[in-house]
């Protein structure tokens, strides 16, 4: 929908777009009316009369400004306050970037204003989710904005409510500032490069059926987050604290804010040096691939360096950069 609207549309702009098509109209056909030029501009923007395009126009203009978390559930359960309030989300037309503890997230979205309630399609540009998309739906009074929002992989909520294994995330946002955002462009796509990583085999995913071990038995548990550097920037150390760590088996799950940033099945080889780690990625853009890093005990802290998709394994700690996630950890 509205393919040929430009990202931050005008109404009034439209309107003398159409008042302009009315004159040329009018040299065919005297009898010619505005309706006529609204029309035609409508359908051209992908919408079946002028009334459904200035609704999504002035819907989305609404959105425009700086929001603040007031609330956030995920899965049934309410994040803490102090986790909701390190984000915000940027609004400038048809772009957007998320800023929160754990990553930044930049992208595009398109809004259906004539659906009960209202639809939301958010396409991830930049940051851990680059290449995602997500669908949700949301409602706005004025300077409050509710999105109940379908994580990655997630079908689209019918409700605002989430509960425990829904996949949805319930936000609750507050306008700070009306004004235009700067320098939220929507994030820069990058080229594909190379042969796409092959998802793992079902040979692979078997390799990742294993019995336990006192390596395994050790990393059981919650563990909170010490250090994360991420493509070589590390994470704010007041961020920090709203990261967790869990394993249960050789399943591992890491959560900043609420926001699953890593899922994945491990599986160790001890008798490298440093021990390699492997995960078989179990949600988010690489799911279904493995990934391939190292660990080490640091005194009674753990760490992790990996690497991308498709990224060879460090050899030591000393790698860093771009393509490698490096996180430390420290039990509960």
């Amino acid at each position: 929908m509205a393919a040929t609207l430009p990202s931050r549309p005008s109404l009034e702009h439209l309107r003398g777009q159409a008042k302009k098509l009315l004159a040329e109209l009018k040299k065919r056909s005297p009898k010619a009316k505005l309706a006529d030029a609204q029309l035609k501009i409508a359908r051209d923007s992908g919408f079946k009369k002028w009334a459904a395009l200035a609704t999504h126009v002035e819907a989305l203009r609404a959105l425009e400004g700086e929001w603040q978390f007031v609330a956030l559930q995920v899965d049934g359960s309410d994040m803490p306050a102090a986790a909701a309030a390190q984000s915000r989300i940027l609004i400038d037309g048809d772009r957007f970037r998320m800023e929160s503890a754990e990553a930044n997230y930049d992208g595009v979205f398109t809004i259906d204003a004539s659906a009960e309630p209202m639809r939301i399609d958010i396409e991830f540009v930049e940051g851990p989710e680059a290449g995602n998309s997500s669908y949700g739906i949301f409602e706005q009074h004025g300077d409050q904005l509710t999105i109940c929002l379908g994580v990655v992989g997630a079908a689209r909520p019918k409700s605002f409510a989430t509960k425990k294994g829904s996949g949805h995330a319930l936000e609750r946002l507050r306008r700070v500032d009306a004004k235009r955002p700067q320098k939220v462009t929507g994030g820069t796509r990058q080229p594909k490069t190379g042969s796409p990583v092959a998802a793992a085999t079902a040979k692979e995913i078997q390799s990742f059926t294993v019995a336990g071990t006192r390596l395994l038995d050790a990393l059981q548990g919650e563990w909170s987050a010490i250090e994360l550097v991420t493509n070589g920037e590390p994470m704010k150390a007041e961020w920090l604290s709203f990261g967790s760590r869990t394993t249960a088996g050789n399943e591992m799950k890491v959560v900043f804010g609420g926001q699953v940033m890593a899922h994945a099945k491990m599986k160790f080889d001890e008798s490298a040096t440093p021990i390699a780690v492997d995960y078989l990625n179990l949600s988010g853009g690489a799911k279904g691939k493995v990934t391939l890093g190292i660990m080490d005990w640091v005194g009674d802290d753990v760490r992790f360096l990996i690497a991308s998709p498709g990224g060879p394994r460090p050899k030591d700690f000393a790698a860093s950069g771009k393509g490698l996630t490096l996180s430390r950890w420290r039990r509960k």
